[in-house]
């Protein structure tokens, strides 16, 4: 209630003030001045008429200074004054301020609106040419050419098109968002079987705003058009309203039309070369028809030498150069060589969207030399693929893999890639759609150029859509088919350069886990160390009644097959897939099985390499006898340090082992995690409870050293060398596993003991400690240099005195 008093109040106040304005306003219209008495300003007030020039004198001579080929300034004035002035409707201006401020992120985009719009006048009568070749006229050539005047800051975009009548302008140019493309397309389609329609989707500029973007960078816009069924008019505008007047220098453009760009000061870059063949390039190299830019280029030209120049450097004649009279008269006029700077049209769009051809009719030369002018690579590509995908979206698309991986591939993994050029019926869209292609795959390179993408007005981003996704799938299952059907020798480059990618997208992409899982290889104990296998070709070589896919992850193949958990499983002819890539293991617990194979960590808790009964017996038979020195480690020695004590049944050689539970890090992991440098100091708190776990000790029952200590601890619990020794294993053991000791001190002392021990050294004998000694005084030499300059002195005194 009291909101809806001060609403109240306000309003109440809004309207006094209102009423009161509004009544002084009629009182001084009501009032009459009288002229003769009213004060007279001078009107020639001598120099200071320069500088009491208002803005709008201002603007009026910047107009003057917009000059179109063939008129001059009297006559653009007279044009002006002709012209026939309309304002564009109020809901129009509010558009015309959205365009500029609002719908567009890049200025740059004008170029690429006024190019496709250019594109579709000449798809227009070429449409028509069809049935009717007269339309054509004697202006055959369908072309656009883009030409800046730096002198008077114009931009011209001139294209041999349809051209648009005095109506068409008005109804066009005048009306945002009403597209001549659009009611074409619809009049076409009407008009023509069904059959026909899928070529008339090319026609680019539907939305009937592309061409007031030219506003972002002009501040005025001066269109020339001639339609055959019309002269040649001129429509121009400052974005506030517009002018259509009868062009008085008459039909000069043949057919077609010219949009004339007066820019902005802040926008003179786009008058530069340079720039305007850059955003050509990028956004509109693909456009069915040519384009030219006016551009330079440096020649080099023999000219004469002039007489003088010619004379300065001709030596003087003697009396032998008469008889060579006769043979210098045959001889050509001296030349020089001079560098020339020539203007002249140059194509701009010289590469054609090979995509939009069928495969069969594409060379791979030409597959090459598209995939060179696009991506900069100076290498060939390791393998490419041409397709066009059909069904819920239509696309087609060119993807290739480069031969060498980009050295920032990883250091940007999380970035936008710019992999995948999208085009839009030819034209250039976007090169940063995450939504293209999954991260992992961000080393693909290609086009892709569909008719069916949703795009938002300003054709700058790609609208959320559905059918994004679909293409997505198409193209990652694309791209994993043609890597499946490498030839071995390209393979195996592949594997080189993009392994880690393979097993990334193992981790990341669940919906193609199967069919990157069998792009997978790992070094295998059944291989030589030069060679890896697949997990298909593991499944094949495994033992009949083998359940797991054995692997173990570490740093070195070396180090890998001396690991005490491999003995016994190399011993019984099993094989072990060796996975020494840092993210291998962090690849497998993404990979829970292959084939109905289960994956098995040997450095893990679980292994169970014989099931038969009598193995079951013996090692219950074990268990049972050397039951003291299990419980004797566990409750004594090693009670805050070990989880569990077991007998191994994967030891041959090594008298213990350490294992990490099923969830447990095992050490090479450890060793990863504390390696990462982007991360909390001192961990977070899951890695330090994965750290903090306390491991499994595996014993050997058929060592001697463990055989010895159970004989010590049956004999004798208490037995401090025992004790020493239980210690000393389990920290070799901790070392030999891969993982780290906390107590290196405690380590190298127990070591120093042991040594000490078996070379007979008294344990008690103390080390002999460096004498210190006192540093020399400096001042020493000092005083020496002092009495030989001295002595110096000295002696010269006595040869002066002598002589």
């Amino acid at each position: 209630m009291k909101l809806l008093n001060s609403l109240l109040l306000v309003a109440f106040v809004c309207l006094t003030i209102y009423s009161s304005w509004n009544g002084r306003v009629h009182a001084e219209d009501d009032i009459e001045v009288d002229e003769s008495s009213a004060p007279k300003v001078d009107e020639d007030i001598g120099k200071s008429r320069e500088g009491s020039r208002t803005d709008d004198e201002v603007v009026q001579r910047e107009e003057e200074q917009i000059k179109l080929d063939g008129l001059s300034v009297a006559e653009m004035k007279e044009l002006r004054e002709k012209a026939q002035k309309q304002e564009f409707v109020a809901e129009v201006n509010r558009m015309m301020k959205l365009i500029i401020n609002s719908l567009y992120k890049n200025k740059e985009i004008f170029l690429r609106e006024l190019i496709s719009n250019a594109s579709d006048a000449l798809d227009k009568i070429r449409f028509m040419s069809l049935t009717d070749k007269e339309v054509l006229g004697e202006t055959e050539e369908l072309s656009i050419r883009i030409k800046s005047d730096k002198e008077n800051r114009m931009l011209h975009i001139t294209d041999t098109g349809i051209g648009m009548t005095k109506d068409d302008m008005i109804k066009y140019l005048g009306t945002i968002a009403k597209s001549q493309t659009s009611e074409f397309l619809t009049k076409f389609q009407e008009a023509q079987a069904s059959d026909n329609k899928q070529s008339m989707s090319d026609l680019i500029g539907q939305f009937g705003v592309g061409f007031y973007s030219a506003f972002l960078v002009a501040d005025k816009v001066i269109v020339t058009s001639k339609n055959n069924q019309d002269e040649q008019y001129i429509w121009e505008s400052d974005s506030s309203s517009f002018t259509v007047v009868q062009d008085p220098r008459g039909n000069t453009l043949g057919r077609g039309t010219t949009v004339s760009l007066h820019l902005k000061e802040e926008a003179s870059e786009y008058l530069e070369e340079h720039k305007l063949r850059e955003i050509i390039t990028k956004y509109s190299q693909f456009i069915n028809f040519n384009i030219y830019l006016w551009a330079s280029k440096s020649v080099s030209e023999e000219v004469p030498v002039e007489d003088e120049e010619a004379a300065a450097t001709a030596t003087p004649k003697t009396d032998d150069d008469d008889a060579s009279v006769e043979e210098a008269k045959d001889e050509k006029p001296k030349t020089k060589t001079v560098n020339k700077t020539v203007w002249d049209w140059e194509l701009m769009n010289s590469a054609k969207p090979i995509w939009q051809r069928k495969p069969a009719e594409v060379t791979d030369e030409e597959y090459v030399e598209f995939y060179k002018s696009f991506t900069k690579d100076s290498q060939d590509p390791l393998v490419h693929t041409h397709f066009v995908a059909e069904g819920e979206v239509t696309f087609k698309s060119i993807l290739y893999v480069p031969k060498v991986a980009p050295s920032d591939l990883f250091q940007n993994y999380n970035k936008k890639t710019d992999s995948i050029k999208l085009y839009v019926r030819r034209v250039f869209i976007s090169e940063t759609v995450d939504d293209l292609l999954p991260k992992y795959l961000s080393f693909v390179r290609g086009v892709v150029d569909s008719d069916d993408l949703p795009l938002n007005v300003s054709r700058e981003t790609l609208q959320q859509n559905k059918l994004l996704k679909v293409i997505k799938k198409k193209l990652v299952r694309k791209i994993l088919d043609m890597v499946k059907k490498m030839s071995e020798a390209d393979f195996e480059l592949f594997h080189k350069e993009y392994s880690t990618n393979v097993k990334l997208g193992v981790i990341e992409d669940s919906t193609n886990r199967v069919r990157l899982a069998k792009l997978l290889r790992f070094g295998s104990s059944a291989e030589d160390k030069t060679k890896t296998t697949s997990l298909e070709k593991y499944v094949e070589r495994m033992k009949e009644k083998q359940e797991f896919i054995y692997f173990i992850a570490g740093t070195d193949r070396d180090e890998l097959e001396k690991s005490p958990f491999v003995e016994r499983l190399l011993a019984k002819g099993y094989e072990v897939l060796y996975l020494t890539d840092p993210i291998d293991e962090y690849c497998m617990q993404s990979l829970p099985e292959f084939d109905g194979k289960r994956f098995q960590n040997v450095a893990k808790d679980g292994l169970n390499i014989d099931k038969s009964k009598q193995a079951e017996e013996r090692l219950k038979e074990l268990e049972k006898s050397y039951e003291p020195l299990i419980n004797w480690i566990k409750d004594g020695p090693l009670k805050d340090k070990v989880e569990n004590v077991k007998i191994s049944t994967r030891l041959v050689k090594t008298p213990m082992a350490l294992v990490a539970n099923q969830f447990g890090y095992s050490g090479n992991m450890e060793r990863i995690t504390r390696a990462q440098a982007y991360q909390k100091s001192g961990g977070d708190s899951a890695s330090q409870y994965y750290f903090g776990q306390k491991k499994i000790l595996e014993v050997n029952p058929g060592h001697p050293l463990i055989k010895e200590l159970l004989r010590r601890v049956e004999s004798d619990s208490s037995d401090s060398q025992a004790k020493q020794m239980v210690e000393l294993m389990f920290e070799s053991a901790t070392l030999r596993s891969g993982y780290e000791l906390r107590d290196t001190a405690g380590f190298a002392d127990r070591i120093e003991h042991m040594l000490r021990s078996a070379l007979n050294v008294p344990l008690d004998e103390k080390v002999d400690e460096m004498p210190d000694f006192e540093e020399e005084s400096e001042k020493e030499p000092a005083d020496e240099q002092e009495v030989s300059a001295e002595e110096d002195k000295t002696d010269q005194t006595a040869q002066h005195s002598e002589l």
